[in-house]
């Protein structure tokens, strides 16, 4: 093996998953099996695939899917969730797994990602999540406004809002996991936000007694127009040409 963990072949060596520690139970409960399900789809397929890297393999309890479980302390009851560009089901998955009382999207273009989301939703059973394939400036119209968007490791703040926040609901909210620089990127993005008719903005950290260091939550909330003047007139726009050509989003099925 060389410096960068390769093998004579020039391949990336897997690692092998470890088992899910103490914290993992307290987080997960009885979810647990299908947790452990989950994160062993994603250190073989999801590694075979290139969702993940195998470098991540190690980590994946503690950066991953402990990292994105701790979302549900701020997510409030019986809502409606949009993931977008979930990726390998991060943090949509976790969340889903502790939370039935609610209902997700994993919204994600790629269609070897969406395969693998589609796979993982049938796999669990999980009936309240459904995977579409677009982008959310493909999809809004067309996809009902949620009351709550998520997103990890997507895109700088700015940016990301721009594609989640139209896709709420009056009164949503957008929970973006971040980094160390949350409350830096969040004093940049400001402005932004506010054309985005985002009213209230905080960074909250969660996961006490789950994960150290705890996850960073940039939390952005909007009032009556979820994108602004513009996004409301592209959206009613959307929902129109929808309703008259009988267009849907690509994407798979629930499960029943």
């Amino acid at each position: 093996m060389n410096d960068r963990g390769e093998g004579p072949d020039g391949q990336e060596e897997g690692a092998a998953l470890p088992p899910p520690p103490e914290a993992a139970l307290k987080a997960f409960g009885e979810s647990l099996p299908d947790v452990v399900r989950y994160a062993e789809l994603l250190a073989d397929a999801g590694v075979r695939r290139g969702l993940i890297g195998p470098r991540e393999v190690p980590r994946l309890w503690e950066r991953h899917l402990l990292n994105c479980v701790v979302l549900s302390e701020v997510v409030p009851e019986g809502v409606t969730v949009c993931d977008v560009g979930s990726g390998a089901g991060l943090p949509g998955v976790p969340l889903a797994l502790v939370r039935p009382d609610l209902k997700i999207t994993l919204l994600e273009p790629l269609l070897r990602r969406t395969t693998f989301l589609q796979e993982v939703v049938e796999l669990l059973g999980l009936d309240h999540v459904t995977v579409v394939r677009g982008r959310a400036e493909e999809v809004l119209g067309t996809l009902p406004p949620v009351h709550v968007v998520t997103a990890r490791a997507v895109a700088p703040l700015d940016r990301l809002a721009g594609w989640g926040v139209p896709l709420l609901r009056p009164y949503g909210e957008m929970l973006a996991l971040k980094g160390d620089t949350a409350e830096e990127e969040l004093r940049g993005a400001r402005d932004a936000l506010h054309k985005l008719g985002v009213v209230d903005t905080a960074v909250e950290h969660v996961g006490e007694g789950v994960v150290d260091p705890l996850s960073t939550v940039v939390r952005a909330r909007v009032g009556e127009s979820p994108g602004g003047v513009r996004f409301a007139a592209k959206r009613a726009k959307a929902a129109k040409a929808a309703r008259a050509g009988g267009r849907a989003p690509r994407g798979g099925r629930r499960r029943r």
